[in-house]
């Protein structure tokens, strides 16, 4: 089914998503409770009582943990739910059954079930003064709607921003875990790493085991979470570095083979198919989650886990997507996610000349985003994404990138493809042998960027090379 060809209800997945996606963002004034969320999950029955929770916040990594987990539980035959955002292509990817985005037919379904609740839930936050419901707020009740109909076992869930005030976290987790924390989303959560910090920890619930990844900034972060951690009575504390590590790690084709070690045991030579130390910690967070909901005792089985992990995939993390020459798109869009890819790429690639193509939100960190990139980058196209509302303009973004990289060495496009094909053309300039080795491009800066690279470089079959109907006799 094509995003406009209509379901059996006569609607089409785009006419969907326009209505969900014109609803008011999570970021509004009146929008920063819990209020609408179990509004409708008390009209629903509370459906979130019937699965285990692994709840997944912090500023870089989410989105990788929460594959790697669902990977590991569903490896062990466990039926799992899976909520992620942002979406890059589609709005279907942020709810997966079974490792298994919902198709368009059900995923209208699930839409047109809670659209009466939704009315409900907007004339009672009317009659309060408050907004409707954001489009946040109801993906997140259709994803917990889906994941109790299916029903699954355990769903695996991205916090979408910070925690304590998140949509997501109506939930209560079973396994918390918290990834890095750094400096992103100041407007919303905090100028202030002590204060995004506090927001995050806001999952951590009575009874659940805590699982905090590498901080960046240890010292600042730690004794809110272990704080946070006792006060709402958490069952364990599992922190990287001390209940958790990664042992040993050695890039491999693809990927990399990493020594984890959890409480339950000592993990060796893991396969792990992502690039970067960062993808080690995140899938030590994963194997750790799935300890806690996996209903064994120890260790878990070492092929599995191996076969689970050396799967997975992440779209726009990191993700190669052509040869000849190499594109790799990247959708981070801070500094800790910039200092990742640069440390992934150094360590896996050996480019002579990498051209990046970037385009970011003008809310974000871009200056010190570009530094990190810098030594790595050769040239950069500067461009914009299609999300108007939030971009940087072009002429904003050269601006800044002449200051970090020199005016020599940046170039700007009106529009992206524009953009990608004049990267292409320079990387193709040096290649005197023609064959894309040592000479790439880099496609980054916002997820929304990624996700209209990975649209336009998506390959499809020629239609003038398909092969010809057999005739009849």
């Amino acid at each position: 089914m094509s995003y406009e060809q209509p379901n059996r209800q006569g609607r089409t997945i785009r006419e969907v998503e326009r209505e969900i996606m014109a609803r008011p963002t999570e970021h509004t004034s009146t929008n920063l409770n819990l209020d609408r969320m179990h509004a409708i999950l008390d009209l629903l029955g509370h459906p979130e009582s019937s699965f285990r929770v692994v709840h997944i916040t912090g500023t870089n990594g989410k989105g990788s943990t929460a594959r790697m987990t669902e990977a590991i539980l569903r490896a062990y035959g466990l039926r799992t739910g899976l909520y992620t955002s942002p979406h890059l292509e589609r709005i279907n990817e942020r709810i997966a059954i079974d490792g298994q985005e919902l198709s368009d037919d059900n995923f209208i379904d699930a839409y047109e079930q809670m659209k009466d609740f939704i009315a409900i839930v907007d004339a009672q936050a009317a009659e309060q003064g408050q907004a409707p419901m954001s489009f946040f707020e109801v993906l997140t009740a259709m994803a917990i709607w889906a994941f109790a109909d299916a029903p699954v076992d355990v769903a695996v869930v991205e916090v979408g921003m910070g925690g304590l005030w998140d949509a997501t976290n109506v939930l209560d987790a079973d396994a918390a875990i918290i990834g890095p924390i750094d400096m992103d989303h100041m407007q919303w959560l905090g100028n202030t790493v002590e204060q995004i910090a506090t927001e995050k920890a806001g999952i951590i619930k009575p009874g659940s085991t805590v699982i905090v990844g590498a901080q960046p900034h240890e010292d600042e972060v730690m004794p809110i979470i272990e704080q946070a951690a006792r006060e709402q009575g958490a069952a364990a504390l599992w922190r990287d570095g001390q209940e958790l590590e990664v042992v040993a790690r050695q890039p491999a084709v693809g990927g990399q083979v990493a020594t984890l070690r959890t409480p339950g045991g000592t993990y060796e030579d893991v396969p792990i198919d992502k690039f970067g130390v960062h993808q080690a910690h995140n899938a030590l967070a994963a194997l750790a989650a799935a300890e806690v909901v996996i209903p064994v005792n120890g260790a878990l089985e070492g092929d599995l886990v191996g076969e689970a992990l050396s799967q997975v995939r992440i779209p726009g993390r990191i993700e190669q997507v052509r040869t000849s020459p190499t594109i790799i798109i990247d959708g981070g869009h801070n500094v800790n996610a910039a200092q990742s890819l640069r440390d992934a790429i150094e360590e896996n690639y050996d480019f002579e000349q990498v051209v990046g193509v970037i385009a970011m939100m003008k809310d974000k960190q871009v200056e010190e985003y570009l530094g990190i990139l810098e030594p790595l980058l050769s040239q950069v196209v500067v461009t914009e994404n299609s999300w108007r509302e939030r971009v940087m303009p072009a002429d904003e973004l050269e601006a800044i990138a002449q200051k970090v990289f020199g005016p020599e060495r940046v170039f700007r496009e009106k529009s992206l493809p524009d953009a990608i094909q004049t990267a292409v053309d320079m990387v193709d300039a040096q290649d005197e042998l023609g064959v894309g080795y040592g000479h790439g491009v880099l496609i980054c800066g916002s997820f929304v960027t990624a996700g209209d690279a990975r649209a336009l470089l998506k390959e499809r079959p020629n239609p003038d090379l398909a092969k010809p109907k057999a005739e009849r006799v």
